[in-house]
C-alpha cells in the first residue's frame, strides 16, 4: 500500500433521506393525486411509485 491509500478514512454510512413518516405522507399524497388524474400514463407511473414507496414503510 502507498502512503495515500493508508491515509484514506473509511467511508461513513449514508444517512437515511426519508423517515417512515415521510414515506407514509408521500404515499398519501400520491394516492390523492391518483384519484384526480385522468392521464393513464401518469396514473401508471404514480401507481408504480406508490407501490415502491410502500415497500419502505
Amino acid at each position: 500500500m502507498t502512503d495515500i491509500e493508508e491515509k484514506r478514512p473509511e467511508p461513513t454510512r449514508a444517512r437515511a433521506l426519508f423517515s417512515t413518516a415521510d414515506f407514509k405522507l408521500l404515499r398519501a399524497a400520491l394516492a390523492s393525486h391518483a384519484k384526480t388524474t385522468e392521464d393513464r400514463e401518469e396514473l401508471a407511473r404514480v401507481n408504480a411509485l406508490h407501490h415502491r414507496l410502500g415497500t419502505y414503510s
